[in-house]
């Protein structure tokens, strides 16, 4: 049973994260190329047998101006509050099938699934390809493809795309004036956190245990992939550990949460999660800038408190609501 630090030592880990001199102009301009070029938004309505909602098969120009893929569900009855969730996928994993992403149109929140450049293998697929890789040696897998620069970075490319997915959503008519939640787990946990903080205007976050919070720690503590892929890359370039580093300190979600200002949050972590250690995750809450909620499940893994959190997340976004600091 892999088991981290102890709650209350969690509840008071703030460790000093690396931060890179550039980190704020790094992604400006990395933001700044992506929006010279045009959105290029597509919502091309898909027939399904879904009745509670209409779907849309989504397009808009990530990083590097490529085609990223996307669902769009729209419900026939939406929430008085007028909020749409962008929703990123976790680790291997793409759109799939819009049958799977039923939650939170059933709760009457219009919702834009965001797909995965290059990954969809493993469990769902993915039909967006990944342009923009440099093809240098990595561990098989995402987390080290590129990893010798930031700028050639896999998560680079990823981390532009979650922002621009908000800007889809934004761009979708319908939605003019709501307000944006951004929400995922794991490895989409970590885009939840990311974009909240590059998209700007976006009112409230719910990064379910996040990966990609505090790497270096991560990697020293777990052999789980992914952060697995870490220490098998770094055990064979053992002259490149710096750097590698060095270039995930620009993705750390810890160094985007310090940014997060006034976007209002609700984390989750497992206190026996191998995958995401806990204490990374408090890391990330600990450091995090903005209203801030955590619910911790002293006997869960990765799975981050089940149907318990989902129902929690939702009081969370009824509770906002109104609440000044979260618009």
């Amino acid at each position: 049973m892999f088991v981290d630090l102890p709650l209350a030592e969690l509840r008071e880990y703030r460790p000093p994260v690396e931060e890179p001199a550039d980190f704020d102009k790094f992604w400006s301009r990395e933001l700044g190329d992506a929006r010279s070029h045009d959105l290029n938004l597509q919502f091309t309505p898909t027939k399904t047998e879904l009745r509670h909602a209409a779907v849309f098969d989504v397009s808009f120009a990530g990083h590097g101006g490529v085609p990223i893929k996307g669902w769009l569900l729209v419900p026939r009855e939406s929430v008085p509050s007028r909020t749409v969730i962008v929703e990123y996928t976790g680790y291997g994993g793409g759109r799939g099938h819009p049958v799977e992403w039923l939650t939170w149109s059933c709760f009457g929140y219009p919702h834009l699934v965001m797909d995965n450049r290059g990954q969809g293998g493993p469990w769902r697929t993915a039909d967006t390809n990944d342009v923009g890789g440099e093809g240098q040696p990595s561990r098989p897998g995402f987390v080290t493809r590129g990893i010798m620069d930031p700028r050639t970075y896999y998560y680079t490319r990823l981390f532009v795309d979650a922002a621009r997915a908000v800007d889809a959503a934004r761009a979708y008519p319908k939605f003019t004036g709501w307000r944006i939640v951004t929400a995922g787990g794991s490895q989409g946990g970590g885009l939840a956190l990311a974009a909240a903080h590059l998209a700007k205007e976006v009112s409230a976050t719910l990064p379910k245990v996040p990966f990609l919070a505090h790497p270096r720690r991560a990697a020293e503590i777990t052999a789980a992939l992914p952060f697995g892929e870490l220490s098998q890359y770094c055990r064979v370039h053992r002259d490149e550990t710096e750097q590698v580093f060095q270039t995930l300190s620009y993705v750390d979600v810890v160094n985007h949460a310090k940014r997060c200002v006034s976007v209002h949050t609700l984390f989750s972590v497992g206190l026996l999660d191998e995958i995401t250690p806990a204490s990374t995750v408090f890391a990330a809450f600990n450091h995090y800038a903005g209203p801030k909620e955590i619910a911790v499940y002293s006997f869960n893994g990765h799975e981050g408190g089940g149907t318990t959190h989902l129902l929690r997340q939702v009081d969370f976004l009824t509770s906002t609501e109104t609440d000044p600091k979260s618009s």
